[in-house]
């Protein structure tokens, strides 16, 4: 079978990052780049670029990577999907839902491929975490914490950090626990002096009754990625920078010294931090991509998945502006 013929609309940070694993990717073809003005230099010299996505579609394509502006995705999308084209779109999917919603019904009613660029599912630190949570490792699961926090990225200027940053969080969070998020109340602040929000803090919880809460910023000068997952048999944290996960027993072992032996709530046991295979995500999210639109497998993140994560991040914003708990959708 010839490779699929594959394109890449935006050639920005993370466009750049795709390029490259899309040039590399088994029984893939990168026919080209559509960028009005693309970076080049002697690391992408090699590649063919067009100045638009009617140019690149003229190519003749298969499916395609989109990595423009958020506020964009919806044209891009929607002109792919009429000229039958699968995608991948990063995240997130849209600006809001409504316009998420329109994108998935682009391709759904002409049967194509499409899926969002929700990279931290393929973590190997996350992948194993839903792993052991899905064997019942922990029990009954009580809180997930996750931490996402670093210095402003220059590359974004269209949405603030709740749908840039947070719906990172929002989607592993639903993804790893296998739950719907059902009411959200959260603070934003305004520190940096741009338009949008660039921090938030979130308490939420999702459809078994497991309390949520997320902390992101782009203020720091300290770059975090981290999930915090506790049940009734201890606590799993991945940190997702490392691909590293580590489990945190609850303590088993009779207490003799007196004044630990009369606080009755759960001690230290052991700590066992898992050797685990550690591919690159974007690579194992690019195979899952080829593989659906080959029908031969559906790791995807699904539009309609996606749609959702814009809704508990509407509902996020919503709770911030009204100081009022929230229910997504």
């Amino acid at each position: 079978m010839a490779d699929l013929r594959a394109g890449l609309v935006g050639f920005g940070q993370m466009g750049r990052h795709h390029a490259r694993v899309l040039s590399s990717l088994a029984g893939v073809e990168l026919v080209g780049i559509a960028d009005p003005a693309p970076r080049t230099d002697r690391s992408n010299q090699h590649f063919t670029f067009f100045p638009s996505v009617e140019k690149l579609v003229a190519a003749g394509l298969d499916l395609a990577v989109v990595c423009v502006p958020t506020t964009t995705h919806e044209e891009v999308a929607v002109h792919l999907a009429e000229a039958g084209v699968h995608v991948l779109i990063e995240k997130p999917i849209a600006p809001d839902a409504a316009a998420a919603r329109r994108i998935a019904e682009a391709f759904s009613s002409r049967g194509l491929v499409s899926c969002v660029g929700h990279i931290e599912r393929y973590n190997p630190a996350l992948q194993e975490m839903r792993r052991r949570l899905a064997n019942g490792e922990l029990g009954a699961l009580y809180q997930i914490a996750t931490r996402r926090q670093g210095p402003f990225p220059e590359r974004i200027n269209d949405v603030g950090v709740v749908l840039d940053l947070a719906t990172h969080d929002v989607d592993l969070t639903a993804w790893v626990a296998k739950r719907q998020y059902t009411t959200l109340s959260a603070r934003t602040a305004h520190r940096s002096g741009l338009q949008h929000e660039d921090l938030v803090a979130a308490v939420g919880t999702l459809s078994d009754g497991t309390v949520v809460n997320h902390l992101v910023n782009w203020l720091s000068p300290l770059k975090e990625r981290v999930t915090v997952v506790t049940g009734e048999r201890g606590t799993l944290v991945a940190d997702t920078i490392n691909a590293d996960l580590t489990f945190f027993s609850n303590g088993l072992a009779p207490v003799s010294w007196d004044t630990m032996a009369s606080f009755r709530g759960v001690v230290q046991g052991d700590v066992i931090r898992y050797a685990i295979a550690k591919r690159e995500p974007l690579l194992v999210e690019l195979e899952a991509f080829r593989d659906a639109v080959l029908g031969e497998d559906r790791r995807i993140v699904t539009i309609e998945d996606a749609t959702h994560t814009v809704e508990v991040a509407e509902a996020m914003l919503r709770a911030a502006d009204t100081g009022e708990t929230q229910v997504p959708g």
